[in-house]
């Protein structure tokens, strides 16, 4: 489908930010999208009034042109022929991009933090974006060296869930292997309850046995709709979901996940699964919002 929605990039001028922009922009011009980066946030209203005091604008101003003039260069130097454009939003972050997400193809921000152990901690705005989007949200996991990381696995992982049908994110994570060139592994997790398992030694491997037919079914019936000339890799782990999803992510340059959307539900929505691979995950990931 032809588009020219741009990619919205979160930048607060943080490293991880800049290498969410490093991957945006890589995206943007193989698309052929518009790259805007938006700086929003009312912290400058109370802190650092001393910053401009000689430059005649108000504080919060300079800091904010100065960060977003700083995302632009660094998205231009690496890509030149990207069209970029900026706008500064004096207000919660939070709500400026969920707005964002409403006239956006992605929604791209990093993790953030200013050290390793910070940064395998998702911050706020990141949560409530993939929680809360219209389109679909990526949160950039990069290496500590400032760059975005390198597309050196070929493949893109999806997590399948329980619902037995074609989702949003099987088809977004579909057409990205398509468009990469790569093989699309479809990954199922199960699990046999406790109270499922016996001692009998004829009969231990029966219950098991029964959760792993029902994840290949799960498993085949959300593959129907992939298009011709995908390779598919289908595989199905006894394992928690996360524990599956993040072990996955180690030999993927990206993991999709879907987050349904319920009308006039004001939480966070996004799963447990969800969160624990966005804090967890070595590569990329791509919540896709699943409509109820």
């Amino acid at each position: 489908m032809m588009t020219d929605l741009p990619i919205v990039v979160g930048v607060d001028g943080s490293e991880p930010a800049l290498r969410a922009v490093d991957w945006a922009a890589d995206e943007a011009v193989v698309r052929g999208l518009p790259l805007r980066l938006v700086y929003a946030s009312l912290w400058e209203r109370y802190e650092g009034a001393h910053l401009a005091a000689d430059l005649g604008k108000p504080s919060e101003q300079v800091a904010a042109e100065d960060v977003v003039a700083n995302a632009a260069r660094r998205a231009t130097n690496r890509r030149p022929e990207v069209r970029v454009s900026t706008d500064v939003q004096p207000e919660d972050p939070e709500y400026a991009l969920v707005r964002e997400s409403r006239s956006a193809f992605l929604l791209v921000t990093g993790t953030r933090g200013r050290s390793g152990m910070a940064e395998a901690l998702l911050g706020s705005v990141s949560l409530t974006m993939a929680g809360h989007a219209h389109c679909p949200v990526v949160v950039v996991r990069g290496s500590h060296d400032n760059g975005a990381l390198p597309v050196i696995h070929g493949r893109v992982v999806v997590g399948v869930g329980e619902q037995p049908v074609a989702s949003a994110a099987v088809r977004f994570a579909a057409e990205e292997a398509r468009r990469r060139g790569v093989e699309l592994e479809a990954v199922r997790a199960w699990r046999c309850p406790a109270h499922e398992t016996t001692d009998h030694p004829l009969l231990a491997g029966e219950p098991a046995r029964l959760h792993e037919l029902q994840a290949v079914e799960v498993l085949e019936k959300a593959l129907e709709d992939v298009p011709a000339g995908v390779e598919v890799r289908r595989r199905t782990v006894e394992d928690h979901a996360r524990t599956v999803l993040v072990d996955a992510s180690r030999d993927a340059d990206l993991l999709v996940l879907g987050a349904r959307r319920r009308q006039r539900h004001f939480g966070l929505q996004l799963g447990r699964v969800a969160h624990g691979v966005l804090h967890h995950s070595a590569c990329p990931v791509v919540i896709v919002p699943e409509p109820v």
